[in-house]
């Protein structure tokens, strides 16, 4: 398991101690699961969850990165991140992140299908 922190400072002295109190109802796995049926049924079917990590912040979460698949050559790269929220598996994504995701999966899967064509 990795943990990321934010909300660190990139310089200077820093003194950190982290006390987070949380009851982990909701594993990794159950995050992608629950990531993963949310992509499918609402942004794409092209879309793919990865290993998601553990985020400190006011509360614990696992951050889903979104990865998109092509089926003829498998995943090509990260369009996005989804939250889940470890105690109730509440997803925190907004329209806009959705409409990024897709905005992002749209250019990767265009410039994919560029570089794989023929010279004429």
């Amino acid at each position: 398991m990795e943990a990321t922190l934010e909300q660190i400072p990139r310089t200077g002295k820093v003194d950190l101690t982290i006390q987070v109190s949380a009851t982990i109802n909701y594993s990794a796995e159950a995050a992608r699961r629950l990531a993963g049926r949310f992509v499918a049924n609402e942004i794409g079917y092209l879309l793919r969850c990865g290993d998601p990590k553990l985020v400190v912040s006011e509360r614990l979460y696992w951050r889903v990165p979104i990865i998109l698949a092509l089926p003829t050559t498998g995943p090509i790269g990260t369009v996005g991140t989804i939250d889940v929220d470890v105690e109730t598996g509440q997803l925190s994504i907004a329209p806009e992140q959705i409409a990024e995701i897709t905005r992002h999966a749209e250019s990767l899967a265009a410039a994919h299908s560029t570089a794989e064509r023929p010279a004429p």
